[in-house]
């Protein structure tokens, strides 16, 4: 093992620059003038891992993006760890809010800023030079991997269950690990045992057959905008908790030992609040932050557009408005249900003076495991020995849909082996990864594979 460590501090300096070259290319999924970037990122990433020493690394064309996928099978009688990770972003407007270009990663005061440095290019890489590291320095690696890495994770992995269903022998492992999360804070690494789940919708209203004179024809016809707002308005009440009916029926309630865990956790809400720029915290009612955002379902607006929006006034009555929402879920929530709920409600709310159209877009199931099993405390004692100290268990606010298809679909657990940090900047400008915790990532990595191998 110390050869296999001496080699990954060495390789600092080589690390960064390899990633650098990951993060430049724009594999924006979401974006259809960047398929040819998304497949160069899936050509890339293959090569890196077989570069690696990753063997049968190839790519498998699915009705989307192509899954990139390797294999090392030489620990005969050892657990095989599945790796999941995603090689596409997230688009990167507003570009004026960028300190740098989203594309070209510069190093600022110890952290990597890029679109993908923190989800997940970052993260997958991490485990490529872990693997790496093992093979060049003893010929081999102390457990079997299989990695299984996506190219459309930002786009609700859409072709992903049905790629599993039809490549289980393929897929057929021990465990399933993942690094698509951020620690709890800071200094203060964490083992995620928990994620929400989600159901996004997209609304649109239409008035008329175009927009009107604001003079000519208000109070002649419903404006869609404020319809929209109107409609929205009865989704949450003032305390915070959503009006949907039947929504909270399946709601796992939080356990008492659990909440008293929580409650040891080093959280300041005062710094939280400053560091998002808030002047308050709000959420529902009984619940501190942390439990309404890890363990409390929600709903929230996610886009918002109608109307004249440009410089200066234009009186104009829109003809449309739309919408883009989202909910999050717990266990026991079930997406569909909730996708039937929250339609139904909406059609009951929304008045016959406008047309409605309602568009289900992606969603996945909300997961949680024990956080006492075998694989999540070797992970624990993994990033104890990468990081210098202990891990916290924690759940997470976002939704990784894949995790709850390896359960039903593989019969695998997962382990979330995250090294962002809450303030990565996912999804937003000035996206970035700590290049401490990215190096001691991949000497945790390194200490997984063993740690794994040691099981029973």
């Amino acid at each position: 093992m110390n050869d296999v460590l001496d080699f990954i501090n060495v390789s600092r300096d080589r690390y960064v620059d390899e990633l650098k070259q990951y993060l430049a290319i724009p594999s924006i999924s979401a974006l259809p003038q960047h398929a040819g970037d998304v497949r160069r990122a899936a050509e890339w990433t293959a090569e890196a891992l077989r570069s690696a020493g990753m063997q049968q690394v190839r790519l498998i064309d699915t009705p989307g993006h192509p899954v990139v996928y390797g294999e090392w099978l030489g620990a005969p009688g050892k657990p095989t760890i599945l790796y999941y990770g995603h090689y596409d972003v997230q688009p990167v407007d507003p570009l004026d809010l960028w300190t740098t270009p989203p594309f070209e990663a510069t190093v600022r005061d110890g952290e990597l800023y890029a679109r993908g440095a923190a989800d997940d290019k970052g993260q997958v890489f991490m485990h490529i030079k872990a693997i790496e590291a093992y093979i060049k320095k003893t010929g081999g690696l102390p457990v079997n991997i299989k990695c299984f890495i996506e190219g459309e994770e930002e786009v609700g992995s859409v072709h992903l269950d049905d790629f599993i269903r039809s490549h289980k022998k393929d897929l057929a492992a021990d465990v399933v690990v993942i690094s698509d999360s951020p620690m709890f804070d800071r200094g203060i690494p964490s083992i995620c045992y928990g994620l929400r789940g989600l159901v996004y919708f997209q609304l649109d209203l239409r008035g008329t057959r175009s927009d009107l004179h604001s003079g000519a024809f208000g109070g002649a016809v419903a404006n869609p905008a404020l319809v929209l707002a109107q409609v929205l308005a009865q989704m949450k009440d003032r305390g915070g908790r959503v009006r949907i009916p039947g929504f909270y029926d399946d709601v796992r309630p939080l356990g008492d030992a659990e909440r008293a865990e929580w409650k040891k956790l080093p959280f300041n809400e005062t710094k939280y609040r400053k560091e998002l720029g808030a002047p308050r915290l709000f959420g529902e009612k009984g619940y501190s932050t942390l439990e309404r955002v890890w363990a409390r379902p929600t709903f929230e607006v996610n886009g918002l557009l109608s109307g004249f929006t440009g410089e200066g006034a234009k009186t104009v009555l829109p003809a449309v408005s739309m919408a883009k929402v989202s909910m999050r879920l717990v266990p026991d929530q079930d997406p569909n249900r909730i996708e039937e709920l929250f339609e139904a409600y909406v059609r009951k709310v929304c008045p016959a003076t406008v047309q409605l159209k309602l568009t289900r877009m992606h969603g996945g199931k909300p997961w949680m495991t024990e956080f006492d099993n075998k694989y999540v405390r070797a992970a624990g004692r993994a990033v104890q020995q990468g990081f210098g100290q202990a891990p916290v268990f924690s759940r997470e606010g976002g939704s990784i849909p894949v995790v709850s298809t390896f359960r039903e679909e593989l019969g695998l657990p997962s382990v979330l082996f995250g090294i962002g940090l809450p303030d990565e900047n996912a999804h937003a400008p000035n996206e970035k990864l700590d290049l401490g915790n990215f190096h001691n990532g991949i000497i945790a990595s390194a200490y997984l594979y063993q740690e794994i191998a040691n099981l029973d």
